[in-house]
This record gives C-alpha cells, structure tokens and sequence, in this order.
C-alpha cells in the first residue's frame, strides 16, 4: 500500500495498524496524520511501548499514558481502582484518536488492559471506548518481553513459540476490525543490495542473505575497509556499559571539556519518565574531535535522529558546532523533549505542557546498543553479530543503516538472519489483508471517502 491510500484511511476514522519494513514511512505517515488532526482541533494522544520510541515521537509510554504502569494484566477492580485518578480520567475522556507506535512490543494482556482502562472511562462497551485506535510497528523486530528476560529464555520463546504472542492474538484486536496499511515502498535506503539482503532475511531465508552479503565482500578484512579513514559507531547486541566505553575514547582525546546539564520543568514524575526514556544524558560532556550522533530530528537545522559527525569547535555561548559525515556543518542549540495533554473543553485546540526536559541533542557515538538505536539512520555502524540471541537482531542492526557501504561488519552467527516463525506468518496475512483493505479504498472512490472523512472529523468534534 502507497502512503496516500494509508492516510485516506486513517482520515477516515478506521482502527488501523500501520506495518512494513523499516525505513518505509511509518512514522512519517503517523507523523503526517498527527498533523492533520491538530490542524482540524481533534485531541489526539502519541504513545509508544518503549520510552525511546516514544520521544522520537513527542509522546509518552502507552503504560503510563494509561495509568496501566508496570503490571501486564488487570482485573475489573483493578480497573476500578485506576480510573479514580482524575488527571487520568480527563486525558483519556478527552482523547479522540490514540496513537500506539512500536505495537509489537505490547502483549496481548496489556492491550486488553489499556482497552478496559478506557472503557470504563468512556462509558462505552466498544473497542477503547470507542475512540480510534492507530497502531505502527513492525512484528520482525522487537517483540513482547516475557519474564524470565533472560537471554535463554528469551531464546527459547522464539525457537518453539513456548507462550510468545503477539497483540494482535488477542481478543480485543480481533473485535476492533483493524484495517492494515502495509507500507512497501522505501525511503531509508536507495542501496538496492541492502534492501534486497532485508528483504532475504523477512522471507525466513537466511543463507541467502548471508550469502548475497559475503558476496559483496562485506567482512573485516575487505580492503575498502581495512585502515578505513571513515568513522564507524560500534553496535552492540548485549547491553555493554556503552557509557564507560564512550568516555574511555573521549578522556583520549586532550583539550578542553564541555559540560552541558540538562534540565527539567513542569511534573517531577513525568520529567523523570522522559529523562529516561530520552537518549540524551542528563550530563554530556564533549571535546573537540568526539564522535557524537545527533538524537532527535530537526529537518529545519539539517539533521536527523542518527546522523553522525565530529565536534570542530564551539562557538557563541559554548554551543558545539558539529561537521556531519556528509561535510555540512551545524551549530547545535539545545532542543526540547516535552509531553503534553488537551486542555479540557478546547476539543484538542490547545495544549498544555505537562513535562519537559532540554539538553543538546546530541549523545557520544564511539558505541551504542542495537536497542537504542531504533529509529535511528545511521550512515555507517561496525556491528560483531556473532552474539546474537534473539532472531531478529541481525535485521534491526543492519536496517539501520542508508547503505551498505556503511557497515563493517566484525562478525555473525546462526541466528543473527532468522526470524520468528510465528512472526512470519503473522506478516504474510498482514501483506494479504493489506491489499484487501486497499482495494475496498479504491472501490469506495474519492468522493465517498472524502464524504467519510468529514464524518469523522464532525463525529470527533461532537
């Protein structure tokens, strides 16, 4: 499905779960739609799975959002006892649309939890009391974490499917009638030999993809690689100490230290869920000649979440300036990370600022882990995918990247290109189901759905 047909959808008020591959405009679509009901005074509500996800997106985490915290399940008492919070009662009362990117981490009990929360705040007996429900993700990646989290465990949910399953297994999914938008074109990458070996691993054929890859001699002895003057940010599959190993490699470098503190407004309990949840440290100390990345994006300024570059100097009140890989430079100021809420009775025309935090968006780049960098483009990584231990971490490190002449690669093994099973056929139904959804567009035609859509709006400004 094309991006167009998606979002007609979307303005038409149907429960919709956005998918594809990454780099294929999900959150730009999300993005787009988001837009569009604030310019028409619809209260909407921006929440993701993960706290990263989630201020990539200028939203909060669905569990706090929803009141839901860390349990995974909830009775009706429970529910009960949740909704007397009046903060939370106004928030999802005056929520029309809720947007829940990164689905694929959510677990069928917790969507069904968030789904009760909400209807006993609505009053109404439909799906998320009736409001529209907006669902992105991609099942390839990260999946439901099930306790015990540990490694062999984790290994083991995926290899039989011993109790992983996914959201959309559960009973308040199917009730919802989701339409699906599978995006297929790509934005991301042009490299067609990286889109091709992606495109291996989502078919479950993993030696092919091994195979096209050595084939173009993508190994650490490869001689466009071997002394390469091009700087390469380390991802790691384990969750190293990636803070000691970045300030290891800035105390080598001699000069003068910067100091940049971040700072906080507005709830203390939310302001402390963004700054952990938010890639930028609290404390970011920088010299010049550090490899930093920057963590948000600002197309206006020039940059995206991952580009990459070195700090040159600084300028004005301390301000880094840094010369990005691709030769252009850029005079950091410091950004906001905020979360904001409807104010009651203003239907979602105004907002007010529950939290925020500012710090330069920038973090050191010398290593990160493969989980922080979701949504991120990086335009090169040295990755050692021998250590894998969950399918899918191999295909989440390498669609990181805009080219293959990014990456070097230090090493692999036998479950870096596998998927999930179950994850596999769930993404063929997905794919057929898509190009139903999109020929019940076409067959509706542009003034019916044009005539819905204004339907909709009126029905969310009711």
């Amino acid at each position: 499905m094309k991006q167009r047909e998606a979002l007609d959808i979307l303005k038409s008020g149907y429960n919709t779960f956005l998918t594809g591959p990454p780099g294929s405009g999900k959150t730009f679509l999300l993005n787009e739609y988001i837009k569009y009901l604030k310019k028409n005074n619809v209260a909407v509500s921006v929440t993701a799975s993960t706290g990263i996800a989630a201020t990539h997106m200028g939203g909060t985490t669905l569990h706090s959002w929803s009141g839901l915290g860390i349990r995974d399940e909830i009775d009706d008492a429970d529910a009960r006892k949740i909704c007397e919070k009046g903060y939370l009662r106004k928030r999802i009362k005056n929520t029309g649309v809720l947007i829940i990117d990164e689905i694929s981490m959510i677990k069928p009990s917790q969507f069904e939890a968030v789904n009760k929360i909400c209807q006993h705040i609505k009053k109404v007996a439909r799906p998320f009391g009736g409001m529209q429900v907006v669902c992105s993700g991609d099942f390839f990646q990260l999946p439901p974490v099930y306790k015990p989290a540990s490694p062999d465990r984790q290994k083991a949910l995926f290899a039989d499917d011993g109790g992983m399953k996914f959201v959309n297994e559960s009973g308040v999914w199917r009730e919802m009638d989701m339409k699906v938008c599978y995006l297929d074109e790509q934005h991301r990458t042009k490299d067609k030999k990286l889109h091709k070996i992606l495109n291996h691993i989502r078919n479950n054929e993993a030696q092919k993809s091994k195979d096209f890859l050595f084939g173009e001699g993508i190994n650490p002895t490869s001689p466009r690689l071997r002394g390469a003057s091009k700087f390469f940010t380390r991802l790691y599959t384990h969750n190293v100490d990636v803070d000691t190993i970045n300030y290891s490699e800035l105390d080598k470098i001699k000069g003068k230290e910067y100091y940049y503190q971040m700072t906080s407004r507005g709830n203390e309990m939310v302001a402390d869920i963004l700054k952990k949840s938010c890639l930028a440290p609290e404390k970011l100390v920088l010299k010049r000649g550090a490899e930093v990345m920057f963590i948000k994006n600002n197309f206006e300024a020039g940059y995206v979440n991952g580009t990459q570059g070195k700090v040159v100097d600084f300028v004005a009140t301390d301000l880094p300036v840094v010369k990005t890989q691709d030769g252009k430079k850029i005079t950091v100021k410091f950004a906001d990370w905020t979360v904001e809420e409807p104010l009651e009775g203003t239907r979602g025309r105004e907002n007010s600022v529950v939290a925020g935090i500012s710090q330069i968006p920038l973090r050191l780049a010398w290593a990160i882990t493969v989980h922080k960098s979701q949504g991120m483009n990086l335009n090169s990584a040295e990755m050692d995918l021998s250590r894998c231990f969950l399918e899918g971490m191999g295909y989440v490190a390498l669609s990181r990247l805009k080219s293959l002449k990014g990456l070097r690669l230090m090493g692999i093994n036998n479950l870096a290109f596998c998927v999930n099973k179950k994850a596999l056929e769930i993404d063929k139904n997905f794919k057929k189901l898509s190009k139903t959804h999109a020929t019940e567009l076409k067959k509706m035609g542009a003034l019916a759905t044009t005539k819905r859509q204004k339907l909709f709006l009126k029905y969310l400004r009711s």
